[in-house]
């Protein structure tokens, strides 16, 4: 990567527009950035950076692109950064505007425009910049893939801040493991420990959860089955569980099977039991049921006997309405007709009652003839009706076209003051849009500050919760450890103990004739004697079992202890040292302040709906202005038209009314004429054919009655019965003779008649005795389902906590295999001897690299005194690996380089900076960097060490690179000729270039 040329405008310290040519101070291979202090030398390596990430050197970032614009500025000038630069033989630049709170071009206030970054690449072909991008995204990604580094790694690899490096020479081992893996990326190794740990978490819960499982088989079991099983005494995750379990299940499945077979074999009397009394209640109840037979047939009898006179008046009754029948249909005939004749000698006294005097006498045709000749003078009023009609539309047409003309005047009235307003209206509107697009604007900007500032505060209470459990762990470690070191005294106690009376224990087994196991004699006649206090095998057992269980206790305790640390470790780098009271009232802020922002910004949405309407009501407005008038203009063409044909109607009316107000009065008057002379001849029409079937109606009704033997036609209809009537002294008669026959069946059946001879039956003690015998079997049929379904649930338990057990044994072994890679990537296994973490081990592997890389400058630096060396050692309780001593030629011995004095702590850290820098390179792909920049320190070197350095940093050029060095030290202007000269004003900085080629 090699730098061109860059152009500031309104950025940082500098007011106007400054340009750097690094063409020209690259040419002398060394060059000096110089100024006093504030004139704004890091503003030029900001203004770099920011032209390359959209951010400046994370000490000085802020996350607010305001806060990058020049104070010096004028308020019409935009602040920008441009770059030109190679970079993997492509030739770039790159234009970065960050957001700027600019004038209102309209109104009072300011309005905030978003950043804006392009993207350009010289075509030497067409000898011309071709755009490639405007897109922050698609140029952050693009530079830093050219770039192969994120803007951490070029921060430390091109600007080289000697501060930082000092600072990592005297670092412990986790500040220089932050700064390493943020340079190296080592997420992915941590990220394979935090996998390995959640593995081994997520296997021992599921052991857990297995062991759960099969206890509350154990336990449904022993609801099951009672006191016939025993639930074993194992937690969860110990030993022996799962054949403790089994065991159990299987005496329980015994016990279970034998109360079953007892339950068969009491179901099996029950039943014969319960079989017997049915048969007898069967017999009883068919005996009780013949004998209440018979007793009912003959008090049936007694009744049948008193009622034997109503039968025979109802079988007269029977007969005269039989003979009446047949002269039903005549009475029938003779009924509508009387009263279709009352009803149409009404209707023609209705309608000879509304008609004239003159009409009284008149007949059905004198009617008609006068009802026709109303109908020919209606008819000739027809051409008069329409003329009446037509000018009443047009009076209404009149009304109309006023209503019209007052309607139209309302409009333009209202039209002419509404649009009076518009343009205060529209200024309000576009007012209140531009303050809603610059909350929303502001609300983009903080919510990209939110989840970081939320991460930070959750690391920090964890932090908070971290250290007291790590006090705690603490504790409990050290309890632990005092408790195995006393068990273990008290093991050896007992065994030295043990083997002081182990005479008498050998003695105990000696008898008379048998050989001696120590020294063979046959003959014991001193054998020793148990003292008080003998210790035996089993105590001292005992006494070992109890100590290697404190020793488990004690690395389970260290474990946890080791866990918990590497927590809170985790929880400070996130959150660094901030107070979380600090942190959490910053969040909060954060998040008014965000509420705010977004409760301004909703409304922009609204405001811009509003202003559409308003303009959509402009245009409305407009138009209803224009109608009116055209309309205005239409109407008085048609007012003359309308009142020429006005009156040419009211003359012809005047003829046709007559004597009437209206035409359609007197045509009213004449239909009402017609209806009435028309109905009336009807009427009297009908009622004249009524009275004639009326007659003939009467004379077949006397005749039918004297064939059916009444003497008048009034007795037939008296013996005439209704539907009603008919069926129910039909029904009376049948049921009299239905009940006789069946008394008469009842009494002559023989199982009947020889019931009634025997005893009166017992019913009760029989359904008594068949109702104990049914709940016996009850009883025992549940005792039978009990025992069944506890021997299936049993079973069904038993099988589901082997399948369980089975299952469960290739997951311990999963958990077994997993906890051990956990514990070894994170540093706590006894296999790991240095306790390092996988993330430490490929963080020492790179800074062995870069200790070897900077040896090579800082021997030439130290005149051959000095060497970097990586240390695997462990310092104080934490974990190896990131150890950095230096070795001293003169004493021949390795020290640390906190030891190192002020000007010999710069050209180690300015070494160390570039074997960085060469180390990073190469894991960025080998990306070539042809321009570096060094940041101060110059001022603690004497003459000949800062030659030294001098010489070495001239050698860069050796590989065609330039080095800028950043320092107010008097004495490198007049060592370096190429300079970069920073002045300040009052009006702000400027840039002046000297001695370059």
């Amino acid at each position: 990567m090699r730098l061109h040329r860059l152009d500031v405008t309104a950025f940082g310290p500098f007011g106007g527009s400054q340009s750097v040519d690094f063409d020209a101070l690259s040419a002398a291979g060394l060059f000096l950035l110089h100024g006093p202090t504030g004139a704004g030398k890091t503003s030029v390596l900001d203004a770099v950076c920011y032209a390359l990430y959209g951010s400046v050197p994370g000490a000085r970032q802020t996350g607010q692109g305001l806060s990058l614009r020049s104070d010096h500025a004028d308020a019409a000038t935009r602040t920008e950064v441009r770059l030109e630069l190679t970079v993997a033989g492509r030739r770039l630049e790159v234009t970065r505007q960050p957001p700027w709170e600019r004038p209102k071009k309209r109104g009072s206030g300011t309005t905030l425009d978003k950043a804006q970054t392009w993207l350009r690449e010289y075509d030497a072909a067409a000898g011309a910049w071709k755009d490639l991008s405007r897109s922050h995204q698609e140029i952050g990604e693009e530079i830093t893939q050219l770039l192969g580094m994120s803007r951490e790694q070029f921060c430390q690899v091109v600007l080289l801040p000697q501060g930082d490096f000092a600072r990592f020479l005297r670092a412990d081992a986790e500040a220089r493991g932050r700064l390493l893996g943020r340079l190296f990326d080592t997420r992915r190794f941590a990220e394979v420990e935090k996998r390995l740990a959640e593995r081994r978490r997520a296997t021992e819960a599921r052991v857990r959860e297995g062991d759960a499982a099969l206890l509350a088989d154990a336990q449904r079991m022993r609801q099951e089955a009672g006191d016939a099983m025993e639930l074993p005494e194992q937690a969860p995750g110990e030993p022996g569980l799962a054949e403790a379990v089994l065991g159990a299940a299987a005496v329980a499945r015994s016990t279970a099977r034998e109360r079953l077979t007892l339950a068969h074999c009491r179901l099996t009397a029950a039943e014969s039991a319960q079989a017997a009394a049915d048969r007898a209640l069967v017999d009883v109840r068919e005996l009780a049921r013949l004998q209440g037979r018979f007793t009912q047939a003959r008090e049936r009898a007694a009744r049948l006997e008193e009622r034997a006179g109503a039968h025979h008046e109802a079988q007269a009754r029977m007969e005269r309405a039989r003979k009446a029948e047949t002269v039903a249909p005549a009475l029938d005939v003779r009924e509508a007709a009387d009263a279709e004749h009352r009803g149409a000698a009404a209707a023609e006294a209705r309608a000879r009652g509304v008609l004239p005097d003159s009409f009284a006498d008149a007949g059905p045709a004198g009617l008609a003839a006068a009802a026709r000749r109303a109908a020919e003078e209606l008819g000739g009023l027809e051409s008069a009706r329409r003329a009446e009609q037509r000018l009443a539309g047009l009076v209404e047409e009149r009304a109309g076209l006023d209503r019209q003309e007052r309607t139209d005047e309302d409009v333009l009235r209202e039209a002419e003051g509404w649009l009076a307003v518009w343009d205060a209206t529209r200024a309000g509107l576009q007012s209140r849009i531009d303050s809603a697009q610059e909350a929303a604007t502001r609300a983009e900007q903080l919510a990209v500050q939110r989840e970081p500032a939320r991460r930070r505060l959750d690391a920090a209470r964890m932090r908070d919760q971290l250290a007291g459990d790590a006090q705690d762990a603490q504790k409990r470690a050290l309890a632990a450890e005092k408790h195995a070191l006393e068990t273990r005294a008290h093991w050896l106690d007992l065994k030295e103990q043990r083997l002081n009376g182990i005479a008498a224990e050998l003695a105990a087994n000696l008898t008379d004739g048998a050989p001696c196991a120590v020294c063979g004699a046959t003959e014991h006649p001193e054998p020793a004697r148990k003292v008080a206090g003998h210790v035996d095998r089993a105590a001292e057992e005992r006494a070992l079992e109890a100590s290697r269980r404190a020793d488990e206790q004690r690395a389970e305790a260290g474990r946890r202890l080791g866990v918990v640390r590497e927590a809170l470790a985790a929880a400070t780098a996130e959150a660094g040292d901030a107070p979380t009271a600090r942190l959490d009232a910053e969040s909060d802020e954060l998040e008014r302040e965000y509420t705010r922002a977004r409760r301004d910004a909703s409304g922009l949405h609204a405001a811009h709906e509003e202003l559409r309407r308003a303009e959509h009501e402009r245009e409305r407005r407009l138009a209803d202005r224009q109608e009116a008038e055209v309309r205005t203009a239409a109407r008085i063409a048609r007012r003359d038209t309308l009142e020429r044909e006005r009156a040419a109607l009211e003359e012809e009316l005047t003829q046709a009314r007559g004597t009437v107000g209206s035409v359609a009065a007197r045509a009213a008057q004449l239909e009402r004429q017609v209806a009435l002379l028309t109905e009336a001849a009807d009427t009297a029409r009908a009622a004249e054919e009524a009275a004639q079937r009326l007659k003939a109606a009467d004379a077949r009704l006397a005749d039918a009655a004297y064939r059916a033997g009444f003497e008048t036609p009034q007795a037939a209809a008296v013996a005439l019965l209704d539907d009603a009537g008919h069926r129910e002294l039909q029904r009376r008669l049948d049921a009299w003779q239905s009940e006789e026959a069946a008394v008469r069946a009842v009494l002559a059946e023989a199982d009947t008649a020889a019931a009634a001879q025997r005893p009166p039956a017992d019913l009760g003690t029989a359904e008594r005795d068949a109702a104990a015998a049914a709940q016996r079997l009850r009883d025992a049929s549940s005792a039978r389902d009990w025992a069944a379904r506890c021997c299936a649930e049993l079973d069904r338990l038993s099988a589901r906590a082997a399948g369980g057990v089975r299952r469960l044994a290739p997951l311990r072994e999963e958990y077994d295999r997993v906890a051990r890679l956990a514990a070894l990537t994170a540093g706590t296994s006894a296999d790991n001897e240095r306790k390092m973490r996988l993330e430490s081990y490929v963080l020492a592997a790179r800074l062995e690299q870069v200790a070897a890389a900077a040896t090579v400058r800082l021997r030439r630096m130290s005149s051959g005194r000095y060497t970097l060396v990586h240390s695997d050692d462990r310092s104080g309780r934490g974990r190896s690996g990131l150890g950095l001593h230096v070795v001293d030629a003169w004493t021949g011995r390795e020290r640390d380089t906190a030891t190192l004095s002020g000007g010999e702590t710069f050209f180690a850290s300015l070494a160390l900076a570039l074997g960085l820098a060469d180390v990073v390179t190469d894991e960025a792909g080998g990306v070539r960097l042809d321009t570096l920049f060094i940041d101060e320190g110059f001022g603690s070197l004497d003459d000949q060490t800062l030659d030294e350095v001098l010489d070495v940093l001239d050698s860069l050029r050796e590989r065609d690179r330039s080095v800028g060095i950043v320092s107010h030290v008097a004495d490198l202007r007049r060592r370096i000729h190429a300079q970069l000269e920073v002045v300040k004003g009052r009006s702000g900085s400027v840039l002046r270039q000297r001695g370059a080629g």
